[in-house]
């Protein structure tokens, strides 16, 4: 009996130093998947908790959780406003990451720790809201259609979809419907994810609208000049051909996970990468390629206070989009590929933006020709612009046509986004229809069959 004691201890014993082990490796040096997961964690809590005014809480249980890897189910968070940080670790423990707040600059993962260097780059303050009794688009004042028909696509779960937390109908210039999701309001700025990647190509618009960059331009950093990546043009990049290595899948430490979660220089890290294609001629959709993007342009306006205002000063205030927050990385390049957050009136503003063909209010805000140069198909693809917007609707891109197919205008393009967001731009029907959400792919959820209803009823 003594015998069986002795080794009962231990096997306890060697299992309590196992145990500790384990814990002094995960808490000394985590694996990056934990890093990768704490630092989505921190992030995607902090944006909505100081831009959206949400529960950290419920941020942390339906944003995060719900929908995600099984590991972010035992994240935890901890957030301090006084501070304006937002920790997260596997059991609040391990693994930890940092997200702070920062002044026209909403949220920043800060990988490296160092949050007063973070904390050291701000943006512009956000402008008033526009007056209420105005008509949207010049205010937020909206005349609601009394069609029966639209009021029955946007009340029925399966045309809007599971998780929606917004549906703007706009037409004629009119927001005439709109639908929000229980916690959702109008005045929810809402996270677009790749729409991003389409706003981010307007600025640089706005840029060349200004004489600092051209779509010639070649050499776009310093190192690509010693390599083939010198023959990289502006045009490349913004038809996302350029050839560069980059891993877009989520769900693990991948290109896009690493920049996004685990590396202080975005633009540097995705800079980095080698060619792995032919210039111009192989398609890849990379959220590298659209942080690079910001640094170019951020680079050509010169003055860094100047670059950190110019989002809000030459498009946001002219369109009166005045919740959107377009984020950066701790040292200051916007994440042009994925993080503005906005009411769903503000996404139907810039939708109704380029259906104008980037005229608001009789202002030319971007060249002329821009947007309709932006709807050509790539070179490198038949379904992907040229300027960041998709020419075929989500999940039509393997059956290029489906959309046509299920009652959709040929003129209809689209803006996309991570988990079901989307914009639909209808110049022949002068129709925009916003829908946001938290809708994985995996739902298989296409938003192309309610907009071609509302179409239908709108005739």
């Amino acid at each position: 009996m003594q015998i069986v004691l002795r080794l009962v201890k231990w096997l306890l014993g060697l299992a309590v130093l196992a145990v500790a082990a384990l814990a002094a490796w995960l808490y000394i040096a985590p694996p990056e998947l934990i890093r990768v997961g704490s630092g989505y964690t921190a992030k995607i809590v902090c944006s909505n908790v100081f831009i959206a005014g949400r529960d950290a809480d419920q941020v942390l249980a339906v944003d995060v959780q719900a929908p995600g890897h099984p590991l972010l189910g035992l994240m935890r968070v901890s957030v301090d406003k006084e501070q304006g940080t937002v920790s997260a670790g596997l059991f609040g423990v391990f693994g930890k990451s940092v997200a702070v707040v920062r002044d026209g600059l909403g949220c920043a993962s800060v990988p490296d720790g160092d949050i007063a260097t973070a904390k050291a780059v701000a943006g512009p303050a956000l402008t008033p809201a526009p007056p209420l009794d105005a008509l949207w688009p010049e205010g937020d004042r909206v005349d609601a259609s009394q069609n029966p028909e639209i009021a029955k696509i946007l009340d029925d779960p399966a045309m809007t979809g599971a998780g929606m937390r917004a549906v703007v109908v706009v037409k004629n210039g009119r927001i005439i419907a709109e639908r929000y999701g229980d916690g959702f309001a109008e005045k929810t700025p809402l996270l677009g994810w790749s729409m991003t990647k389409t706003v981010n190509a307007a600025i640089v618009g706005t840029v060349m609208k200004d004489g600092k960059m051209v779509m010639t331009n070649q050499g776009l950093f310093g190192p690509w000049k010693a390599d083939g990546r010198a023959a990289i043009s502006l045009a490349d990049m913004m038809a996302m051909s350029s050839g560069l290595e980059f891993n877009e899948d989520y769900g693990d430490v991948t290109d896009v996970t690493r920049m996004l979660y685990l590396e202080p220089d975005m633009a540097g890290f995705a800079g980095s990468k080698s060619l792995t294609g032919e210039v111009g001629k192989m398609f890849s959709c990379s959220s590298g390629t659209a942080v690079m993007l910001s640094r170019l342009w951020q680079d050509a306006i010169g003055d860094k206070n100047k670059a950190l205002a110019w989002p809000r000063v030459a498009l946001f205030d002219p369109l009166g989009m005045q919740s959107a927050v377009l984020e950066a990385d701790e040292y200051g390049t916007f994440v042009g590929s994925s993080y503005l957050y906005a009411t769903a009136r503000d996404w139907a503003r810039f939708g109704q933006f380029l259906l104008q063909d980037g005229v608001w209010n009789g202002q030319q805000i971007l060249p002329g020709g821009f947007v309709a140069w932006m709807r050509e198909a790539a070179p490198a693809s038949k379904v992907y612009g040229r300027g960041q917007l998709w020419i075929e609707g989500p999940g039509d891109e393997q059956s290029p046509g489906a959309g046509i197919a299920a009652g959709l205008p040929r003129d209809t393009y689209w803006m996309e986004g991570h988990d079901g967001q989307t914009v639909a731009i209808i110049p022949s029907e002068q129709m925009v229809v916003v829908r946001l959400g938290l809708t994985p792919a995996t739902f298989g959820y296409r938003p192309q069959i309610m907009v071609a209803a509302l179409v239908k009823a709108l005739h």
